[in-house]
């Protein structure tokens, strides 16, 4: 009997990983892809032990994170110089590679990502492989709920046992002395300032999560309609705000953002635009200039990655693309802001807050080994587990090394774009 969660484990059926008999046989003259890390990495290094039990500093050229790492078998070095982090995570999860702690190892190659090129990423074949299956995930209409039902739809129950207890999964901010719950709240209160909400107001929130900042805008006065493709979390949702008795202040749908039409004062979006695709990033943005008033504003908290390494990113499938967020994209910052200007929505007062989202990303890790080791997760096997722990990980030490960033930012619409 299939565990829960086992299609994530098992993503990576269409995707090559780095694995074949060639590969096998010719693994120890991989050896070279260590002397290629060792010249390209600017900032910190690796104290890495080799199958053959020797030991080298690879890097140290300047200070920056160090990691300490055992390569096991050669195969690993082979998984990452041909498929890049997805063959890296398949290596890790087939024992050919460990570390007492992944953070700092992700947090270096985040740090030296421009310096790095393609020394870490998937080549050839693979690439055009992986490609591939990226796109056979494109967020059309239909799919773009298969996606989103693979990750969010793995129960609320799931959830629970580690997010706070407002149920907010994406980057808090922090204040010193804040809990998680503080600092989430602190994150939802940050982004609803931008609106100067009024009673009456009509707001639009385009993945409404599990609807925490649905209430808290209703709170404030608005009338808010939430969008979600997850049947889980409208359920969770609905019940909240039957909780709250706020239920006729707040609309929750399953509903595509493609399909929305109104007019509404304001629109908020959290961390939602990244599960678009950058084919369909003009048609998010078509969404925001069609339904926002003339002069009315929308607040998008969202996470992006260094313009510089776009398109070495968009030109395969990384980690997180192949198990975690399938059809994902991260944004590209100022292409992204182009295409919001062409439809009148200007780009204001942006806030990154990159290093509250590592720290987030730790305490869920914390919280989430707390609850396996509490049987709260008991319906889901060791692989998965394994998968999950890494994903936040991973990320963790993405945002630790800046090649990875959070931030909110409010777009306006201008009144010409009405007249025009």
């Amino acid at each position: 009997m299939a565990s829960r969660g086992e299609h994530l484990v098992r993503a990576d059926r269409r995707f090559a990983t780095g694995t074949g008999l060639v590969g096998r046989l010719a693994a120890p003259l991989f050896a070279s892809v260590v002397d290629q890390l060792h010249d390209r990495l600017e900032k910190g290094g690796i104290e890495l032990t080799l199958p053959d039990c020797s030991r080298r500093r690879v890097g140290f050229h300047a200070a920056g994170p160090v990691a300490v790492v055992q390569i096991h078998r050669w195969m690993a070095l082979v998984r990452l110089a041909t498929s890049g982090s997805v063959g890296w995570y398949k290596a890790w999860a087939a024992g050919e590679w460990s570390s007492p702690d992944p953070v700092p190892l992700f947090d270096l190659f985040a740090t030296n990502a421009v310096a790095l090129g393609d020394a870490a990423r998937a080549k050839g074949p693979m690439r055009w492989t992986n490609m591939a299956a990226h796109r056979l995930r494109d967020n059309g209409l239909a799919q773009a709920r298969n996606n989103i039902a693979a990750h969010y739809d793995l129960g609320n129950d799931f959830y629970a046992a580690w997010l706070d207890p407002s149920m907010t999964y994406s980057s808090a901010r922090f204040a010193p002395g804040d809990d998680l719950e503080s600092a989430q709240r602190r994150k939802v209160s940050m982004l609803l300032d931008r609106f100067d909400l009024k009673p009456g107001d009509r707001l639009l929130e385009i993945g409404c999560g599990w609807g925490t900042l649905a209430i808290e805008a209703a709170k404030r006065g608005a009338e808010v309609v939430g969008l979600t493709l997850s049947v889980a979390q409208k359920a969770w949702a609905d019940q909240n705000i039957a909780k709250a008795q706020l239920s006729n202040r707040i609309d929750i749908r399953l509903q595509d953002y493609r399909q929305i039409s109104g007019q509404y004062d304001a629109i908020a979006s959290v961390e939602m635009v990244e599960a678009v695709g950058e084919r369909w990033w003009p048609a998010y943005l078509d969404c925001l200039s069609r339904n926002l008033k003339p002069g009315g504003r929308a607040a998008l908290q969202f996470i992006s990655i260094d313009h510089r390494l776009f398109d070495r990113y968009a030109a395969s499938a990384d980690f997180i693309q192949t198990y975690i967020f399938p059809g994902g994209m991260l944004l590209d910052e100022p292409k992204f802001a182009a295409l919001a200007a062409e439809r009148g929505l200007s780009w204001e007062d942006r806030d990154g807050f990159g290093q509250d989202y590592a720290e987030t990303l730790r305490q869920w890790r914390y919280r989430y080994d707390a609850a396996v080791e509490s049987g709260r997760l008991a319906e889901f096997g060791e692989a998965f587990h394994r998968l999950w722990r890494y994903y936040l990980m991973y990320c963790e030490g993405g945002f630790k090394g800046g090649g990875i960033d959070v931030a909110q930012v409010t777009l306006t619409r201008s009144h010409a774009t009405d007249e025009a």
